[in-house]
């Protein structure tokens, strides 16, 4: 997104105001919003964030207390990213596994990323994601032994394969 004020550069700041029932947005760079006068915290603190987390502190305390963990390709502590929120180096991520796993759960409520759709999807495409999330869904009822789940899932799945089997008859 480009600055409204000098279209040159990337916009940083990004207003959105609603008045008398219309939306206006504003979308800024970081110079304009200082040379208007406008002081815009332009980041966040991902400390600042984790911080409020109900239970960080128990998951920080069970994994770092005992034994610190301690990256070994950087040196980092675990602690060190409950302060700052902002890991050493890519390998951080496997030296930290297990509590970073707690942490994104607790705050995403899921451990893996399901994504979002557009609004304005085709009913194909739309079609096609929801079959590999429920593929997803099945895969992980075999796994856990949810076998019943998984029984009504396959028969979703089949139903939903067979409609996008038929459309796709139609169209040809």
């Amino acid at each position: 997104m480009i600055c409204n004020i000098c279209g040159t550069k990337e916009a940083t700041v990004h207003l959105t105001e609603i008045s008398n029932g219309q939306m206006v947005e504003v979308h800024i760079c970081e110079s304009c919003a200082e040379e208007k006068g406008t002081e815009f915290k332009t980041y966040f603190n991902f400390g600042d964030l984790l911080a409020n987390v109900p239970g960080l502190e128990d998951i920080l305390e069970s994994s770092g207390k005992k034994t610190p963990l301690v990256c070994k390709s950087c040196g980092m502590a675990y602690e060190e990213f409950g302060k700052n929120g902002r890991l050493g180096c890519a390998d951080c991520y496997d030296a930290f596994r297990k509590p970073l796993a707690a942490v994104i759960k607790q705050v995403q409520r899921s451990g893996y990323h399901v994504g979002k759709k557009p609004l304005k999807i085709t009913k194909g495409v739309r079609n096609v994601h929801d079959l590999r999330q429920l593929q997803e869904r099945l895969r992980k009822s075999v796994e856990t032994e949810a076998f019943e789940e998984a029984a009504c899932l396959r028969d979703e799945i089949k139903q939903m394969e067979d409609k996008v089997t038929k459309k796709g008859k139609k169209e040809k």
